[in-house]
């Protein structure tokens, strides 16, 4: 049995979402440093790759500083075996938690049976949770996040879950097939909490989608009794968005631009050795270029910058020239 809880959390928490190739270790220290959610997420990261000759460079997207803790790694994959060897690493590398992808939607993966794909192969669902827990050790807490069904709404699979004797459940608020189209549905997360205080009580539950501010996470936690809230996308509209009164909506065109510069400095000073190419930071530059005469077009150009020096100086010539001015140097 697992017998590991997160601890020390207020109620509601916050949590930012584990997103590929966007919830880096440098993404996250950006956050922390602006205003920290109450739980960080590593981008996830395949067990099977993690246990073959691969892992060195897999090894990378679980890479973390001390300023993002707590953190807990989101891990999928296929073999049984390889989340109990992965899930015995992890537990002595100083993770909050460990929590299985059972929600991502990518037809690529779902086609092998992954993530979201698991709400269609049940038993083998089972054997990866219960294959984490033993690897775990019940020292670490074993949590998942999903979906509210594949093609519809299932309850059934969220039942089966809350039977496992998960630390948490976190619930997109979409069925896969879904992806992010549409609404999220709260009143099912609303459902499937109700569900947990009857199967499984001690079973935190954290809803997820659509939340852009934490005004509306705050009130969605309060009206549905949720543990906690997941921010995904709603972190690109808004940094602070883990702060109680953020400061975003005054930040001036050039304190964007400075934080950007920040971020790719950070950017450069962990990547040294070319682990993460610069398209990685094309993610990020709608976040902190937007809403002025020209953004679109200067976004355009940095985007196509090979070089993070190129990068950052067309970002530092913005400080004291129109994006107007920078363009016209090509």
């Amino acid at each position: 049995m697992n017998t590991a809880r997160y601890t020390g959390l207020s109620r509601p928490f916050f949590a930012l979402a584990p997103m590929y190739e966007v919830t880096d270790t440098v993404f996250r220290q950006i956050v922390a440093d602006l205003a920290p959610p109450d739980l960080f997420f590593t981008e996830f990261v395949n067990v099977d790759g993690l246990q073959s000759p691969g892992r060195v460079d897999l090894q990378k997207r679980l890479r973390f500083s001390p300023k993002e803790r707590p953190l807990v790694a989101q891990i999928w994959g296929t073999d049984p075996s390889n989340f109990y060897e992965t899930a015995q690493q992890l537990a002595k590398e100083g993770y909050a938690g460990i929590d299985i992808n059972m929600g991502c939607p990518d037809r690529t993966i779902v086609k092998k049976g992954c993530c979201s794909g698991l709400i269609l192969h049940r038993d083998h669902a089972v054997d990866i949770i219960k294959a984490t827990q033993e690897g775990a050790g019940g020292k670490t807490p074993v949590s998942v996040k999903t979906r509210l069904g594949f093609g519809a709404i299932d309850y059934t699979w969220h039942e089966l879950l809350l039977q496992q004797d998960l630390a948490m459940l976190t619930i997109h608020g979409r069925v896969a097939k879904q992806m992010s189209r549409g609404e999220a549905d709260w009143e099912a997360i609303n459902h499937i909490r109700e569900l947990r205080d009857r199967i499984a009580p001690d079973t935190l539950v954290v809803g997820n989608g659509d939340v852009m501010s934490h005004h509306a996470g705050l009130e969605l936690a309060q009206r549905y009794e949720l543990d906690g809230i997941m921010v995904g996308r709603g972190v690109f509209h808004d940094p602070f968005i883990f702060a109680k009164d953020s400061s975003w909506a005054s930040y001036s065109i050039d304190q964007k631009i400075q934080l950007f510069i920040k971020h790719i400095r950070l950017f450069e000073q962990t990547w040294q050795h070319n682990e993460r190419p610069i398209v990685t930071l094309n993610k990020f530059c709608k976040v902190y270029v937007n809403a002025f005469d020209g953004a679109k077009e200067f976004r355009e150009r940095l985007m196509q910058a090979e070089i993070t020096t190129e990068l950052l100086e067309l970002l530092l010539a913005y400080s004291t020239r129109s994006a107007d001015a920078v363009l016209a140097d090509e």
